[in-house]
């Protein structure tokens, strides 16, 4: 599956991909996600068929971001959890495309896909309240603060997220 916008293509994961998953996702693109790196390309490759089958099973919505023009990779972006009342949004871009706003344009390509194709109550989109340019994505879409909480990372560490509901 491919979702269009004016600068990007969002495209189904793939195996095509996973040296640039591997390469991008980097402990200072994750400072503030719950996944984390683990250095090891096997983990990536795991990622990578887990999210397709998941993709075909119809449960998740994990994407690549590829600029329009060039078709360079520059990030992911997920729906997950597609099944249930509250889908969670999930997006990173790798760090040489920060400042472009290309992760608004993909989020903003899920939610008019997500209105179009699912019925819920909500989507989700956690993010820790420091990441001032993440929380800028779902404010702009008229998102306001649902909850607070303390999560936790991958490694357990924990994070002071925010919890905006788009509907």
């Amino acid at each position: 599956m491919t979702i269009e916008t004016e600068r990007l293509l969002l495209k189904s994961i793939s195996p095509e991909y996973i040296d640039d998953i591997f390469s991008n996702f980097t402990e200072e693109i994750t400072v503030h996600m719950f996944p984390q790196p683990t250095g090891k390309r096997e983990d990536t490759e795991a990622f990578v068929k887990k999210s397709m089958k998941e993709n075909e099973e119809g449960t998740n919505l994990q994407m690549v971001v590829l600029k329009k023009d060039t078709g360079e990779f520059l990030g992911n972006a997920g729906l997950h959890d597609i099944t249930k009342k509250d889908p969670e949004l999930g997006i990173w871009i790798k760090k040489e495309a920060h400042g472009n706003r290309y992760g608004r344009e993909a989020i903003e390509a899920l939610v008019k896909w997500a209105r179009e194709n699912l019925t819920y109550d909500y989507l989700k989109y956690p993010v820790v309240k420091e990441n001032i340019a993440s929380r800028k994505i779902p404010e702009a879409l008229g998102a306001k603060v649902a909850r607070e909480f303390i999560g936790k990372n991958a490694r357990g560490e924990p994070m002071d997220e925010v919890e905006y509901h788009i509907v």
